[in-house]
């Protein structure tokens, strides 16, 4: 479940202005195995991703840095362990480091990957969608994880909302 050391799993995608960062709560094994964020074979996130339209290609997890073509970002709460959410203990969420991370970059939104990461950062239980809390001057959603240890709740609403306020900021900084 250790990285091994100090250094972070998966490197964080991020930089100045994007759309939105996704975060989740840390990366599964396989993803750290593979060293490419959502890498398991039952995870949802890059056909959600094609699928809502935030990207118009699906990208493979390999290629997870393309994200930043799109305005997209990826994080995790929890940078220097691996494994399940059951697995990862209150300490190994970061939130100062998030929230710093969000501030920096200033993002639009930050919409979290799954009710775990969101609740340890809100420090509150949640519901997914638009939340009423902001970090810096970004908005928070929550959406359903793509994990597929998580498909028993799987709904694809949250994420289309999510779309239609990234569509909103496209066709705004377009016109």
């Amino acid at each position: 479940m250790s990285s091994g050391g100090l250094a972070d799993v998966l490197p964080d995608i991020l930089q100045p202005g994007l759309q939105v960062v996704f975060c989740g709560s840390a990366a599964s094994s396989r993803s750290a195995s593979k060293g490419a964020y959502y890498a398991g074979p039952g995870n949802k996130f890059w056909m959600i991703l094609n699928k809502v339209g935030l990207v118009s290609e699906y990208l493979a997890p390999e290629n997870y840095a393309q994200v930043l073509d799109y305005g997209l970002g990826l994080t995790d709460l929890a940078k220097k362990k691996s494994g399940a959410d059951s697995a990862l203990a209150a300490r190994d969420y970061d939130r100062r480091a998030l929230a710093v991370k969000i501030e920096r970059y200033a993002p639009r939104w930050l919409a979290f990957n799954g009710k775990r990461a969101a609740s340890h950062f809100l420090e509150r239980p949640v519901d997914y969608g638009r939340q009423d809390a902001v970090c810096a001057d970004a908005g928070i959603f929550v959406l359903p994880s793509t994990s597929g240890a998580a498909r028993g709740f799987w709904d694809e609403e949250p994420w289309w909302q999510l779309a239609g306020e990234i569509r909103k900021l496209r066709t705004s900084r377009s016109s």
